[in-house]
């Protein structure tokens, strides 16, 4: 930039040598990747998990990783609801992980920041798990659970924001991821208060923490090797997830949409029968 140039100077992305706290999570994240050979041999003929296997399934994020992240957190589970502790210790605890996460991507440590997230979907994992499991499922907890998933994303996405100040493309794909990801839990809601219950598509939640963790965690090792800028791989990731939640999102709508007007034609009287009209919901705030 010459002198005179009226435009401000873009302030880069920050960039550097792995620091300690990244080196920790990405060893600590190796650590856990060699529980899946142990897994692979103590699971045979081991019946699958009930939940997991009446969860659907995407190209992201398979019926077997989702069973051995189960078996991972098993023992502490067990221990957990012998502790009889509360389920709603784990929806508080997955809004501070969330905040926490935002706060190690603000400060440029994404490997910090991605185990954060991880941590904050166990979390998330448990609190329902263990209320199912403690005989506590209720419309007040799921409204909390659901509803402070939504704080822990919007934290999380507040602090990469921070991390990327100066680069507002990379910020429009952090708003965009945000932006998709509330979407796709809206249509959801939405549609169940309607009575059309719907989870199909892409990039559910799971998907977003999975690959938003793996992209955070790696990024550090594709800044030193490949001497990229930092944040590189995890924007890709980012800009993945905003790409693939938006069309998650729209297919659920137009799913959604599609099932209402079929209920819809399904509850129209015939010729000379009272004409009754289906309930709506209210709309959403």
């Amino acid at each position: 930039m010459g002198q005179g140039d009226p435009r401000p100077a873009r302030t880069p992305v920050r960039a550097g040598p792995m620091s300690p706290l990244d080196a920790f999570a990405l060893a600590a994240a190796a650590a856990l990747l060699l529980t899946m050979p142990l897994y692979a041999l103590v699971s045979r003929g081991r019946p699958r998990d009930p939940e997991v296997a009446a969860r659907p399934t995407t190209v992201l994020l398979g019926h077997w990783v989702r069973d051995w992240l189960m078996w991972v957190i098993a023992p502490l589970e067990r221990a957990l609801v012998r502790a009889r502790v509360s389920p709603l210790v784990f929806n508080l605890a997955g809004v501070g992980l969330g905040a926490a996460a935002g706060v190690a991507y603000a400060q440029g440590a994404p490997a910090a920041g991605g185990w954060l997230v991880l941590l904050g979907g166990a979390a998330d994992v448990f609190d329902g798990r263990i209320a199912r499991a403690r005989g506590m499922i209720s419309p007040a907890g799921a409204f909390l659970d659901s509803t402070l998933d939504r704080f822990a994303e919007a934290f999380a996405f507040a602090g990469m924001a921070m991390f990327y100040a100066g680069s507002p493309l990379r910020i429009l794909a952090v708003a965009l991821a945000l932006g998709g990801s509330l979407l796709v839990s809206y249509t959801r809601a939405r549609g169940e208060g309607l009575g059309v219950s719907f989870r199909g598509g892409l990039m559910q939640r799971a998907e977003r923490l999975v690959l938003l963790a793996l992209a955070s965690l790696l990024d550090p090792v594709a800044v030193t090797a490949l001497h990229w800028a930092a944040g590189s791989l995890l924007v890709l990731a980012v800009a993945f997830i905003a790409l693939a939640s938006t069309a998650t999102a729209a297919f659920r709508t137009v799913a959604i949409a599609r099932a209402l007007d079929q209920a819809e034609r399904r509850a129209r009287p015939g010729p000379g029968a009272p004409r009754r009209r289906l309930r709506r919901g209210r709309g959403a705030s």
